[in-house]
């Protein structure tokens, strides 16, 4: 029988294996097409995919199936649950693939990309550039087509001219950077706020007008220390939590 084909993965020995690789996973799932497999390969294929113990993975798919993404039954191997629920909240443990899983499982439209001036506020993040290339995406929920954010990206030029349009209907903009374009990240700064809806994001998201939203703000280095991506993101408040885990070793 054919099985569903994960994404590959780049262990970071400073985080757990076992949270690496359930958010990888958990991407890799969430960003499924509908037309793939839902049986997933064996304990033993995965580890041997991802490069770790099957003991690791086990861990990580007990993760999985306790967010109702898959189900596992003996003898009979382990699936993706159809009605798996998209919004769970995401700890982050300062993985790049907790970033992508928390993006991915939406169905996305290109609003609109073309040069933007770069904003007074984010020209400190530009430097010798008056403009970058801006991308605006609505995600909606795969289900109802219930809004749940909108994103604008601004894109270095050169990074820019290599994205191709329809894999931002298919992925998130850090997964498009680093698996199709190539980019090496480095890191990703996050903020997140509490702010009021303005009257275009209240009309995008479809709720009240200083109705309360959720504000991110991600800021993404290439390996140099250079800025590639900004991305502001707006959240209804009523459709996402965030949970941060720090660890103190």
């Amino acid at each position: 029988m054919t099985t569903f084909a994960p994404d590959s993965l780049a262990l970071n020995r400073k985080l757990p294996l076992w949270y690496q690789v359930s958010q990888s996973l958990r991407a890799s799932i969430l960003g499924r097409r509908p037309e793939e497999p839902l049986r997933l390969p064996t304990e033993d294929r995965l580890a041997e995919h991802y490069g770790v113990s099957v003991l690791t993975m086990r861990q990580a798919l007990k993760e999985l199936e306790a967010e109702g993404l898959i189900s596992r039954h003996r003898r009979r191997g382990t699936f993706i649950e159809p009605s798996a629920q998209r919004g769970a909240p995401v700890r982050l443990l300062g993985s790049v693939d907790a970033i992508v899983a928390q993006q991915s499982g939406e169905r996305t439209t290109l609003l609109g990309h073309g040069t933007e001036p770069i904003p007074a506020d984010l020209a400190e993040h530009f430097p010798g550039r008056t403009e970058a290339v801006a991308y605006r995406r609505l995600r909606c929920e795969e289900e109802s087509g219930e809004p749940t954010n909108w994103a604008h990206n601004l894109i270095r030029p050169d990074i820019a001219e290599k994205i191709d349009l329809d894999d931002l209907t298919r992925w998130p903009m850090t997964k498009v950077l680093r698996d199709a374009v190539g980019v090496r990240i480095s890191r990703i700064t996050d903020t997140v706020e509490a702010r009021l809806a303005d009257p275009e994001t209240a009309g995008l998201l479809n709720v009240p007008l200083l109705s309360p939203i959720l504000h991110y703000t991600g800021l993404t280095y290439d390996e140099d220390g250079e800025i590639v991506d900004v991305a502001r993101i707006r959240y209804r408040g009523d459709r996402f939590s965030f949970t941060v885990t720090l660890d103190a070793h």
